[in-house]
């Protein structure tokens, strides 16, 4: 964040600035000072003594000695969000949850964030920080650096920075380790998000509006506006799942079917989706189940179905769901006996 471009606000200084807010609450150290203030509880909780978060020109945070696990990825307004259907609050929520997916479908323990920021000018960047506070919290990762500038939309980007938990002589969840005869099993319901979105886009806006609709709403389509809005990160099922050993996990934010065809293109196995009710969220349709996207579910591989429900049973999760096997013919690609058709996310750059 030290490291910012340009300050947030209008570099011309036109008269409406001091319309809502002052100028000053727009500069730049002005909104990394808040950022700082806001993320520091978790900070607090979190950073071994020694570490430093926000403020200086880089971070140091204190990883245990078995590898490090990273990832990063963007939430783009009017590409991953709609800013009528989702609140500032909900996308820094999602924006830390999509990121520390990645860390779940590893079996990784979430220790640190980076967050970066384009915002447009106005935009209520402290609802958004709440949001990513929030997810903080709830992934166990603190904020402790990032950067900020202005632009014509927003853009955040969140780095997860984690590391496995014992027993350290486990490797990490790889999507590349599924073997023939696996069954394939979800973390649970599929499509509740894609149904979301197709709720809100049908009538149900941000705000009060949504709120307002969201009570006539019966239980299952509030719920699956909610899973949009806010999804949350299979952490603790990817921490049994390695614990457990299942032999293959991906997340499942391009969908079932393409996340699917990742894991086993990856293995060099074949795989025959058995797609009935009990993957289908409640609210959510059949195509919304095999190609919306964005559940983060995580999708398993493994060859001890009754070990594994136990294990995600005694730590209080849900039982994993079968969606399918691994075949030993690397080209077999089939639904429920038929062809594979192609589904899901897929960006066009």
């Amino acid at each position: 964040m030290p490291n910012s471009k340009r300050v947030l606000g209008d570099r011309n200084g036109g008269a409406d600035d001091v319309a809502s807010t002052s100028r000053e609450d727009h500069d730049e150290f002005a909104v990394i000072e808040r950022l700082r203030r806001r993320f520091a509880p978790v900070g607090e909780t979190r950073l071994a003594d020694g570490d430093l978060g926000i403020g200086d020109d880089a971070a140091l945070v204190s990883l245990p000695s078995n590898p490090v696990v990273i990832a990063t990825d963007l939430v783009v307004e009017g590409v991953h969000v709609d800013l009528d259907i989702s609140g500032p609050a909900d996308v820094g929520w999602k924006s830390v949850m999509v990121t520390v997916s990645d860390l779940g479908a590893m079996g990784a323990q979430v220790h640190a964030l980076l967050l970066s920021v384009v915002v447009p000018h106005g935009f209520p960047i402290d609802d958004l920080a709440d949001g990513v506070a929030q997810a903080a919290e709830v992934a166990g990762g603190p904020v402790v650096g990032g950067d900020l500038s202005s632009g014509e939309r927003l853009v955040v980007s969140v780095t997860a920075m984690g590391s496995l938990g014992a027993p350290m002589d486990l490797p990490a969840l790889r999507r590349d380790g599924a073997r023939p005869g696996d069954l394939l099993v979800v973390t649970g319901p599929l499509g509740a998000s894609a149904a979301g979105l197709r709720l809100a886009r049908a009538g149900f806006s941000a705000g009060n509006a949504l709120a307002s609709a969201e009570a006539e709403l019966r239980a299952p389509e509030a719920a699956a506006v909610a899973a949009h809005r806010r999804p949350v990160a299979r952490l603790a099922e990817g921490e049994v799942a390695r614990r457990f050993g299942v032999h293959a996990a991906i997340d499942i934010s391009d969908g079932l079917v393409a996340d699917a065809v990742h894991l086993a293109e990856a293995s060099g196995v074949g795989i025959d989706l058995v797609v009935d009710e009990s993957v289908v969220a409640p609210a959510a349709t059949r195509d919304e189940a095999l190609g919306g996207g964005e559940d983060y579910e995580l999708l398993l591989a493994t060859s001890d179905l009754a070990g594994l429900t136990e294990a995600l049973t005694s730590a209080g999760l849900r039982s994993p769901i079968v969606v399918g096997r691994c075949s030993p013919d690397a080209q077999r690609r089939t639904l429920d006996g038929g062809h594979l058709p192609k589904a899901g996310w897929r960006h066009h750059i």
